[in-house]
């Protein structure tokens, strides 16, 4: 056996042990559906907790009004909490329809933190605990500034979180807002439904794991008080404190039934600059939490810490390499007897891509289309293959501002 066939054949185990777990992942989260949709929604019973909603925001005046009145607009009783806009060192229009907003709802448990270059603009966890500072629910809650959660998303969260005392944080689920803006928030659409919360209900459904995202989410206040707040160096702040909740002992739980629309990338310059500093702050969580592979209390988050090691390290390295082998296979430079082999599997992963991602769309009323069919097997020889050059990037402008001892910016997604 070649040079060539030992690293061809450790690639094929590498990527198909992954998709394996992948299709486990989505069966698990399949039948977390079934089951969700077969119960009643949470409800609170008792004493009704005081929530602070925190909505960090950068430039955010495209999109913020809507933001605020969806907040508003929540069936949570109006006295038992509080919005705090953490408007950070915005050089938009945001203060002024921030004013107007307050002014409107005089006696609206509306408060609006204005920052500077000096105390802001350093970030999304910064922001947030400059928020948590002048908060005072016993209950946090985190919405990004281009969200629209529907009426119940708040009641859901709360309910789930006081009815079980071993849940450090409880996450709801995001749909596309502008999923017909273009081909790319079309795929996006279908990513954040067959990857996103479907994998998220399939680590609940089998390792009662998971990651908090960036919205859409509910905590307790005093793990955010023990904790210390947010790490101001992580981009990728929220997988980095669902590690430190996991440590903690607390479970996070995912509830399908809260669910919030936001606006996605609607150009590929602007997606690639977002999910680069998602690749390049899980990168960051990934190498700050390694070491408890090895730590005897980490025993019940080590899917999550390999999870997330195999995919932005293993998995990326075996898809570069399987790929350059093929290709140079193919030019006469490198001799490999499993190339053919190599081929078969790459088609039945293909296909198994194809079908697993359509079957997941039944679980969302309008989805399970042929038009999709066709988006989804478009989607895995453009949009998915894009996958390993974020990766990359993401590793080297990581690497390159660890070198350069770089402190993390607020990278502002574009809205529409």
């Amino acid at each position: 056996m070649t040079i060539a066939d030992i690293l061809m054949l450790f690639s094929v185990i590498c990527i198909w042990s992954l998709l394996l777990v992948n299709v486990v992942l989505i069966i698990a989260g399949y039948l977390y559906y079934v089951q969700c949709e077969g119960e009643a929604a949470p409800e609170l019973g008792g004493e009704t907790p005081f929530v602070s909603i925190m909505v960090p925001a950068h430039n955010e005046g495209k999109v913020i009004v809507k933001t605020v009145e969806a907040l508003l607009g929540l069936d949570y009783p109006q006295d038992r909490y509080e919005i705090i806009i953490i408007n950070d060192n915005s050089s938009d229009n945001s203060s002024v329809l921030l004013k107007n907003l307050h002014s409107k709802h005089l006696g609206r448990n509306l408060i609006i933190i204005n920052t500077d270059s000096v105390t802001g603009g350093k970030g999304k966890s910064n922001a947030l605990n400059i928020g948590f500072a002048q908060s005072k629910g016993e209950l946090i809650a985190i919405y990004d500034a281009d969200n629209t959660p529907e009426k119940t998303a708040l009641r859901f969260l709360v309910a789930e979180i006081m009815n079980d005392p071993s849940l450090g944080a409880v996450v709801g689920k995001f749909r596309t807002r502008n999923r017909d803006a273009s081909l790319l928030t079309r795929f996006i659409n279908i990513e954040t439904l067959s990857f996103q919360w479907m994998a998220q209900a399939g680590r609940w459904k089998l390792f009662k794991l998971c990651t908090i995202p960036g919205t859409n989410f509910i905590m307790r206040r005093h793990i955010v008080e023990e904790i210390g707040g947010w790490d101001v160096k992580a981009i990728a702040e929220d997988t980095e404190i669902s590690f430190r909740i996991y440590m903690m002992g607390y479970r996070i739980k995912f509830q399908p039934k809260a669910v919030t629309w936001e606006q996605e990338p609607q150009t590929l310059k602007v997606w690639f600059k977002q999910r680069t500093r998602w690749a390049k702050g899980n990168i960051y969580v990934i190498v700050k939490n390694s070491r408890l592979l090895f730590d005897p209390s980490a025993k019940n988050i080590r899917f999550d810490i390999f999870y997330f090691l195999s995919i932005y390290f293993l998995l990326l390295t075996s898809l570069i390499m399987s790929d350059a082998l093929l290709v140079l296979h193919a030019l006469g430079y490198v001799h490999t007897t499993i190339a053919g082999f190599s081929s078969f599997l790459w088609i039945l992963a293909i296909i198994m891509f194809i079908v697993g991602t359509y079957i997941t769309l039944i679980t969302e009323k309008g989805e399970m289309s042929l038009s999709n069919l066709w988006i989804i097997i478009l989607m895995y020889i453009s949009y998915s293959q894009l996958w390993m050059v974020v990766a990359a990037y993401g590793l080297y402008t990581y690497l390159k501002d660890l070198v350069f001892k770089r402190e993390a910016k607020w990278y502002k997604t574009e809205r529409y």
